[in-house]
């Protein structure tokens, strides 16, 4: 691998696409300096679909089975991009034939395949990753060195919410993210991330209080065909039940002693992608905002008199270490987008894979994948009881 790193992907989705664009550009930030990356396969049930990606990001191949990847001895290392249900199968059979893995969240469907999936990570060999793209946003790298550093005091509470409208419309066809139990919809899918994300600046979650789910279209029609991601279709007349979460709100409680209130929802009409988070400390204040990526609020105590308040801070090269050399144009206030966080997250999984020092922060472990998931869980049982505080 000191000469080339062979990489493939399994699922042709808009995640998929995403990973395979961050494997293409991973060698052009921070100073470059891998080996080369061979752009080996693209895998999907849908070849039609895989072939596309795969010419748009210039892999050598689709394939039709994430077996065939897995019975490639020349692949290294493999993102899984596919349905929930599918991880553990998949994940197991990559690092038995010895692959790196990095898993999209939520790392399984159930408990019991994340336990077995940390399981089988813990025989490996290999680097088991869990795909957590917003921990290398550089505001909030930014904000995670302000709170580590003392700057913001001890921190009292934490706001966060992750609010989505790709379901709010009740044509959107019926796929397998709308069935399961309680806490298998939008919890796991949106909320995953800024449980992570919450916990990634401000420590673990002990405890979660006031759980509550919604569920706002109660049915959906299938679809006539396949649908790739989000997308609309052409409907059948055959409906079936939504069993899962449309919405939840809960709060929660970290070992720093902040508490917290959480709201997560895929029927928010009017907000595509919003993700927010307030960090408020007993010397300051920090929120950021995925509405405005390239920059963060402080308000903290160095203005004085009449002109305390909020100000800017702009994220560029020095402000976080995630930024620097991250982009062709490493100028203040120049702001990227939601697929360079794919980049940042692939360079850190290959820059695992070498055992190369890193500025970047290493990846979710298989295990940080798994405690995301005992936070959701509790967050169910919190729900079935009647909101009462549940342990972690």
């Amino acid at each position: 691998m000191t000469e080339q790193l062979s990489v493939a992907v399994i699922g042709a989705g808009m995640a998929g696409r995403s990973h395979a664009n961050g494997y293409r550009q991973a060698n052009t930030i921070h100073g470059g300096g891998l080996p080369r990356i061979r752009l080996a396969a693209i895998a999907d049930m849908n070849l039609e679909l895989a072939q596309s990606v795969a010419d748009r990001y210039g892999f050598e191949k689709a394939v039709g089975s994430w077996q065939e990847v897995a019975e490639d001895p020349t692949i290294d290392a493999v993102s899984i991009v596919v349905g929930n249900s599918l991880h553990r199968e998949i994940a197991e059979a990559m690092l038995t034939a010895g692959k790196h893995v990095l898993c999209e969240k939520p790392l399984a469907a159930s408990l019991a395949d994340a336990e077995a999936m940390v399981a089988a990570a813990e025989k490996a060999t290999t680097v088991a990753a869990t795909a957590y793209s917003f921990r290398r946003n550089p505001a909030i790298e930014a904000i995670r060195d302000l709170l580590a550093s003392g700057e913001l005091g001890k921190p009292s509470m934490v706001e966060a919410h992750y609010l989505a409208d790709y379901a709010a419309d009740p044509e959107g066809p019926m796929s397998w993210r709308f069935q399961g139990p309680l806490g298998t919809g939008a919890l796991i899918d949106l909320g995953a991330h800024i449980i992570d994300l919450a916990e990634y600046v401000c420590g673990p979650i002990v405890s979660v209080a006031g759980a509550d789910f919604g569920i706002s279209i109660p049915e959906r029609h299938l679809p006539v065909g396949s649908v790739i991601g989000h997308d609309h279709a052409e409907l059948s007349e055959e409906t079936q039940p939504v069993t899962n979460d449309d919405s939840v709100v809960f709060t929660a409680t970290f070992a720093n002693g902040a508490v917290s209130a959480f709201r997560v929802s895929r029927v928010s009409f009017g907000t595509p992608n919003d993700l927010a988070i307030t960090v408020t400390g007993t010397q300051s204040r920090a929120v950021f905002d995925w509405a405005r990526p390239a920059e963060f609020i402080v308000s903290d105590t160095q203005p004085s008199g009449n002109t305390r308040g909020d100000r800017v801070v702009y994220v560029g090269p020095g402000t976080a270490r995630v930024f620097d050399d991250a982009v062709p144009m490493p100028g203040g206030n120049i702001s990227f987008g939601y697929g360079d966080l794919f980049i940042y997250q692939i360079r850190a999984f290959l820059d695992q894979i070498l055992g190369r020092e890193s500025i970047l922060p290493p990846c979710a472990t298989f295990a940080d994948g798994l405690h995301t998931m005992r936070v959701c869980d509790a967050i169910a049982r919190s729900a079935a009881d009647e909101g009462r505080r549940t342990e972690i």
